[in-house]
């Protein structure tokens, strides 16, 4: 059965951040629907073996190993996908981190190493890619958020600030492009097992917390985005522009 909407066969996706958790997950989703990929991170031989694992599954893979966090690197290395690999059709943005710490106490370098891979990684890489695709007249570009894009918990207040920066960028990246037949929306992913994540998975005093404050009662699991990324990157999103979609068992709806 063949569902044409949702169809990415004949499209490359450069996902940032893949060698592995959410954006490893949201890159096997894509190539699972068709779509080529090129793997980006800065540790070449994680993303060697993210690309190996996903050819042998028979998938298309390249790597691109520049740091989203410099501006002058994402330009060449935009360019050289571009040049050497072919046209990126689908950006995703999910390149990110996060550091913990009482707001009065939290340091400075960290609050700024935020601000820099989890915002100023977005504007650099939309940028770099939306320059080739508004030739094109089309494109995708997917900006990973967070429910912290709405809500804030104490401890995290910058990388609050970050996600809530990302949501508005998509915005504003959707009223500058949207003109030149590009699709920018956002995903807000609640909270999901992943390696940034582990020591509160780990935790059973917040695990327990969070079954009780999310109406799923659980944790998400990774796949469980997949879904939202391959509805936003295919025709079926033909005309959803600076939307976030949520992916958080509720989260966000309930007190």
């Amino acid at each position: 059965m063949s569902f044409p909407l949702f169809d990415l066969k004949g499209r490359r996706a450069l996902v940032t951040g893949s060698s592995q958790g959410i954006g490893l997950a949201l890159a096997r989703g894509l190539a699972e629907h068709g779509a080529a990929l090129v793997l980006n991170g800065r540790d070449r031989s994680k993303l060697e073996a993210a690309a190996a694992s996903l050819k042998n599954a028979d998938h298309t893979v390249d790597v691109a190993d520049f740091d989203v966090t410099d501006a002058e690197a994402v330009k060449r290395g935009v360019d050289a996908i571009e040049q050497d690999v072919g046209a990126i059709d689908i950006l995703v943005n999910n390149a990110g981190t996060q550091f913990r710490s009482p707001l009065e106490d939290f340091p400075v370098e960290r609050f700024e190493q935020l601000l820099k891979t989890n915002i100023s990684s977005v504007f650099y890489v939309g940028q770099a890619v939306a320059r080739h695709m508004i030739g094109r007249g089309r494109g995708k570009i997917i900006n990973i958020a967070s429910v912290q894009s709405e809500l804030a918990r104490p401890s995290i207040a910058p990388y609050t600030a970050t996600k809530g920066a990302v949501r508005n960028l998509t915005r504003g990246m959707c009223t500058d492009w949207a003109k030149y037949g590009l699709q920018v929306n956002a995903i807000a992913p609640g909270y999901f097992k992943t390696p940034l994540n582990q020591a509160l998975v780990d935790s059973v005093e917040f695990s327990s917390w969070l079954e009780k404050r999310t109406p799923a009662a659980r944790w998400g699991e990774v796949e469980e985005l997949v879904g939202a990324a391959v509805f936003l990157a295919s025709n079926a999103s033909s005309f959803v522009n600076g939307h976030t979609l949520y992916v958080d068992g509720g989260i966000t709806t309930s007190l």
